[in-house]
């Protein structure tokens, strides 16, 4: 078994996913691995600003990857992505 996180630790990665875009984010992100920012604007009907700063704090929290190709970045879930996607899907559901 790994390193027991602390409160600060995980406030960072809770505090990530505060807010309805990024777990939207999050969602898409696991259903297409390597989407694009462009992709992913698309998907959400969204801002391209908006879900850029929103990629931005996922990828801060330690809950998404960036993968530079060429002039697009490709996003992918963390390993602590995948286990916050998991949570979310079982929270998800109802009781």
């Amino acid at each position: 078994m790994g390193k027991i996180k602390t409160a600060k630790q995980m406030e960072r990665h809770f505090k990530g996913v505060a807010n309805h875009y990024r777990i939207e984010i999050l969602l898409l992100i696991a259903e297409h691995d390597g989407i694009t920012l462009e992709d992913i604007v698309e998907g959400l009907g969204a801002n391209e600003k908006t879900i850029g700063e929103h990629t931005r704090r996922l990828y801060q929290a330690g809950l998404i990857n960036k993968r530079y190709r060429g002039k697009f970045v490709e996003h992918a879930l963390s390993p602590y992505g995948k286990t916050f996607v998991h949570f979310l899907k079982s929270f998800q559901q109802t009781q």
